[in-house]
């Protein structure tokens, strides 16, 4: 037992935990209200499809990752 410093492959800590979370939360909250921006718009007229459909996608992911990280 020569070297008694962590392993970096360990769980993450409570703060990490938290901060990633957080981080998930907003880049989930902000691509939730792009897809319902964009939504309006593009039945509108004014926008594509495209932004939307990749906002939602970037949403779900946030949602499915953040649930996994708070569990």
């Amino acid at each position: 037992m020569s070297d008694l410093t962590r392993r970096p492959g360990g769980p993450p800590s409570r703060r990490a935990r938290e901060r990633r979370a957080y981080q998930l939360a907003v880049t989930g909250g902000v691509a939730g209200l792009v897809a319902v921006v964009g939504g309006v718009l593009a039945i509108a007229g004014v926008l594509g499809w495209g932004l939307p459909l990749i906002a939602v996608v970037v949403a779900a992911v946030c949602f499915f990752l953040f649930r996994r990280t708070v569990s």
